[in-house]
Order: C-alpha cells, then sequence, then structure tokens
C-alpha cells in the first residue's frame, strides 16, 4: 500500500470513528431531553420553556449564604412561587424575583426558538422542572441584607424610562433594619442590546459604620442546553469560564467542578456559562481585585462566581456598587467591548488565531453578499486562490502518479515474491520520473488547520443560527431536511476519486468506492452551512485537480 494511501484511510477510518462515538453520544441524549419533555407536567400556562412546555417552579432550597471569609460557600437558593418583576426591551425580556432580585428568566425576541414558532423567544436563563439556571447577586458580609440565611426581599417601584434607550426597574428592600439602612437595587437595560446595569444603592441613615460585601454568580443545573445539538457529531462546550492574567480565557468544566473547586484573587475579569451561542456573564469593576470562585453544591447546581472588596459606609453616607450582567448571543463586537477576552467565550479551540480573522472575513463578505451561504462559498473561494500553487503542487503529484499506474502495477507483477526489489524498484521509477510519494499528501495537511479553524467559525457563529440560504434551506445551522446538500458532497467526493490513481489492491478498491457512500450518510446530519462548505471546498478543488491532471496527462502523451 503506497503511503499516500494508507494515510487517507487511515484518517478516514479514524474520522468515521470519532464520528461514530458523537453519534451515540447525540442519539441518547437526544432520547433523555424526548423523554423529559413528555414527562414534564404542564400546570403553569405562563412561563414558557424552549421546549414549550410549562413547569411549575422549583421549592424553595437553601444551602447557606457565604460569609466574609467563605469565598467558596456561594449562595444557594432556588426560586418557589415569589412575586415577580418584569423588565423588557426589545433584545431582552427579563424575569426577577422579589427574592434576592435574582433573574430567574431571560428570553431573547430576536432569537426564536425554531423558525416555525417566530413568536416564541429563545430562553436563556430559566428556573422550572426542566431546568435551573439563574443568575444571582446580593450583599452579605457583617450588615449584608443577604447574610442572615435568608434572601432579602424586595418591592417593586415600577420601571422607568430614562428616554436614552435605557429602561430602568428599581426594587427597594423591605427589611428592617435596626442601623437604618436602605438599599435599592436597579437593573437599567439598553435597546438593542443585552447588558444590563445591576447597581445597588446603598444609603446608611445609621450612626455606626455599614460593612457590606457584594457579590454575583450564575447558577445552573446539569441539564443539557436547549440549543446544545444541531446536528450529528456536532457537541459544543457547556460549561463555566473566566479570565486569568496568566490565561485569558479558562474553562472549568461541570463535570470537574465537583473534584476542583476553584478559588482566587484576581484583578478585574469575569465569569461566564457557555453553550452553544448564547452565554451568560458577570462583569465587576475593571479598575479592582474580585474574589473568584467556582465549585458544585450539595444538590449538584454548579456556579461560578465572585466577592468584591469589602466596603465600609459612613454613618449618612451612601454608595453604589454596580456591576455588568450579559445575557445573549456569543457577539464578538459586543462582548469585547464589555470587558477584555470576554470575546474568547466564541470558542474556536486551540486554532482561535486561524479563526478569528477567518470570522472577520467571513462577515466583511457577508456584508456585501448579504446572505450567509453566499458569504460560505465566497470565503472557500477565497482560501482556494490563497492555496492555490500549493493545492496545485499536490495535484501535479497524485497526477504523474496516475500516469506511471501501468508502470507500477508492472513492478510489482514482476517481483511478486520479491518485496524488497519491488520497492527497490519502485523507488528507482518515481526517481526517474521525479515523483514524490508524499507530495500529493504534504501540502493536503499544510491546510487542514486553516479548514479546521474554518469548521469552528461555522460550528460557533450564532450569526448561522436560523440564517436562510436558498430555497428549501431556511437555517443553515440545521441539517438540510431533505439530504440535497449531502448527496451533492458525496457526487463531488466520488469525481475527486476518479480523477486518482485507482488502487491496485482490491480491498482498498472497495474501500475507496464505499468512502462517497459512508461520508454521505455521515454528513447528513451535519448543520447545512457545514455541508455546504464542504461542497464549495470538494468542487473547487476537483475543478482545480482536473485542470492539473489533463495538463499532465497531455504532457505525457506527447
Amino acid at each position: 500500500m503506497d503511503p499516500v494511501r494508507l494515510l487517507l484511510i487511515s484518517t478516514t477510518a479514524v474520522l468515521s470513528l470519532m464520528l461514530l462515538i458523537e453519534w451515540n453520544q447525540y442519539s441518547d441524549e437526544y432520547q433523555r431531553q424526548q423523554s423529559e419533555l413528555y414527562t414534564a407536567v404542564i400546570t403553569e400556562p405562563g412561563l414558557v420553556t424552549n421546549e414549550q412546555v410549562a413547569a411549575p417552579m422549583s421549592q424553595g432550597i437553601n444551602d447557606g449564604i457565604p460569609s466574609v471569609n467563605q469565598v467558596m460557600n456561594p449562595l444557594s437558593v432556588l426560586l418557589d412561587d415569589s412575586e415577580t418583576f418584569n423588565l423588557s426591551t426589545d433584545a431582552l425580556e427579563l424575569v426577577v424575583s422579589a427574592d434576592g432580585g435574582d433573574v430567574v428568566s431571560a428570553s431573547l425576541p430576536k432569537f426564536p426558538v425554531r423558525l416555525d414558532t417566530p413568536d416564541q423567544p429563545f430562553r436563556l436563563l430559566e428556573n422550572n422542572n426542566l431546568r435551573r439556571y439563574v443568575a444571582q447577586s446580593g450583599l452579605i458580609g457583617p450588615d449584608g441584607i443577604d447574610a442572615s440565611g435568608n434572601r432579602a426581599r424586595y418591592a417593586s417601584q415600577g420601571v422607568t424610562n430614562n428616554g436614552d434607550g435605557t429602561h430602568t426597574l428599581t426594587l427597594a428592600w423591605t427589611g428592617n433594619d435596626p442601623l437604618g439602612m436602605q438599599v435599592y437595587k436597579q437593573f437599567t437595560a439598553h435597546d438593542d442590546r443585552y447588558n444590563v446595569d445591576v447597581s445597588f444603592d446603598i444609603r446608611n441613615g445609621g450612626s455606626s459604620v455599614a460593612s457590606v460585601t457584594s457579590f454575583a454568580q450564575l447558577k445552573r443545573d446539569n441539564t443539557q442546553a436547549p440549543d446544545g445539538n444541531t446536528g450529528f457529531g456536532v457537541s459544543p462546550y457547556l460549561g463555566a469560564a473566566l479570565t486569568q492574567p496568566d490565561k485569558r480565557y479558562t474553562k472549568l468544566s461541570f463535570s470537574d467542578l465537583n473534584d476542583e473547586p476553584f478559588s482566587k484573587r484576581l484583578p478585574a475579569g469575569w465569569v461566564a456559562i457557555l453553550q452553544h451561542y448564547f452565554v451568560s456573564a458577570w462583569i465587576p469593576s475593571q479598575q479592582a481585585t474580585h474574589d473568584y470562585f467556582a465549585s458544585q453544591l450539595s444538590n449538584g447546581d454548579n456556579v461560578i462566581g465572585y466577592k468584591n472588596q469589602n466596603i465600609d459606609i459612613a454613618p449618612g453616607a451612601a454608595t453604589i456598587i454596580t456591576q455588568t450582567l450579559y445575557v445573549g448571543p456569543k457577539d464578538q463586537v459586543a462582548l469585547a467591548a464589555l470587558a477584555e477576552n470576554l470575546d474568547l467565550v466564541i470558542d474556536y479551540g486551540w486554532l482561535w488565531w486561524l479563526a478569528q480573522p477567518l470570522f472577520w472575513l467571513l462577515t466583511l463578505i457577508q456584508q456585501f453578499v448579504i446572505n450567509w451561504g453566499l458569504a460560505i462559498i465566497a470565503l472557500t473561494v477565497v482560501i482556494k486562490l490563497v492555496f492555490f500553487r500549493l493545492s496545485a503542487a499536490s495535484y501535479k503529484s497524485m497526477a504523474k502518479m496516475r500516469t506511471v499506474q501501468p508502470k507500477i502495477q508492472s513492478i510489482k507483477d514482476q517481483y511478486a515474491d520479491d518485496k524488497a526489489k519491488q520497492q527497490q524498484a519502485m523507488m528507482e521509477l518515481w526517481k526517474k520520473e521525479k515523483i514524490n510519494p508524499m507530495g500529493g499528501c504534504l501540502p493536503m495537511l499544510i491546510q487542514m488547520p486553516v479548514f479546521i479553524a474554518l469548521y469552528w467559525v461555522l460550528l460557533e457563529s450564532v450569526e448561522l443560527r436560523h440564517a436562510p440560504f436558498i430555497l428549501w434551506i431556511d437555517d443553515l445551522s440545521a441539517m438540510d431536511p431533505y439530504f440535497v446538500l449531502p448527496i451533492l458532497m458525496g457526487i463531488s467526493m466520488w469525481l475527486m476519486q476518479r480523477l486518482n490513481p485507482a488502487p491496485p489492491d482490491p480491498m482498498q478498491a472497495k474501500i475507496m468506492m464505499y468512502m462517497p457512500i459512508a461520508f454521505t450518510f455521515l454528513m447528513m446530519w451535519f448543520p447545512a452551512g457545514l455541508v455546504l462548505y464542504w461542497l464549495s471546498n470538494n468542487l473547487l478543488s476537483f475543478a482545480q485537480q482536473y485542470v492539473v491532471t489533463r495538463q499532465i496527462e497531455q504532457a505525457a502523451s506527447r
């Protein structure tokens, strides 16, 4: 077996095994989610989940309020049927609980759950019997109103339209503080944006110094994200993340938090929980140091958050503590503007340094062609042009191998019983014909990082979610409903094989013959945008390989 074909078959076998494993995981998770949907109790029509199943709120559980020195014991409260308050813009619909002023629901009107339900917005934060995912913040410390073991109770003072594109929900603490302290919690949302300014206005009306520590955290259970799987073999990251000075993007997976809780004092920074296309994040003051923590609670929930430094408020004085909550899509521009390295939650893996310029180029092209499908095709053309000469060298090598196939077969027949002489004769033939057996492989390997980076760009880009292409393909992030693109991809793969030298071994020939069929079935569950990319790449490669092969064959026949 020649080295090029051996590498190709080995790579195909490994890829097929990986896809098979992913399919099993996807299938099991899909069945589990479907079971959840059909067994959920529908009792409260007012709270519709992403799966269009309403459910009662969970009963209250309190794992304890963190004291000043207990960094690893974050707040843990499940919402019961407490009173809630609404704050809505054209981009966000928030539901805030009277208990603690926690954000217990966040819906995104510009991102429907499905194309056929445009009026049902995707819900990122929610707290019901299918999923528990909330954003919490409060005041702890010696005089903190959340430090007694129960959440502070708030009453709404209404929503104010500020006239500058912002809307503010003001909550007033209803507790009775013997020190005379008053606390107002405000949520200011911006039109057409997904960041919310959350502030505590603390007024000390007593005669002694009040000492408080503010905190913020995200809490999520281990259920699969509702938008987490878009097709066969696709498993985007679901878990927590933060930034550190020596590690700009640190993943803290839910599976690891129970064994390795995180606790560290860091400057500036942020905390986030990621899923496919969407992210929630708390961003504290970027001019201060904070105590960051992440762990798994006794009830299995995962938390990640931070405590700010303790603040002393003199008698008769007041202070305002402000932080930012982001709840929305993985928008690179918006996230980068909020905090350093926050845009890295668009997880391109270790090839991020290649993926980011590819995404920039893709969005630039889309601004001209308007259609994301056409932008994918145009980007593929640009990449092929960049690697044109390198690809040409690869195709020339394969074309030369094809022209000497009769001579190679003659050598194999002549030295059928002597493998050493057979190999020596082949080496002499390749030297005489100036053929490098690996010449068709190495240029392809050099291009692979770019192809892999582009794969992750197409997979992670929320811009492709529900983005139409043409005709029946109305969502590039979903599989082709009629499997036209996968079938065309398989045909293009078969055409490319026709230009390659035929394998002399019958078993190899059968493997190569069935490979396009196998990959066609594998690609049927991939998002249409990814299949479109592979199809475009195959067609351009076929065209280039066809021209090069014909030129080599015509030169050899003279």
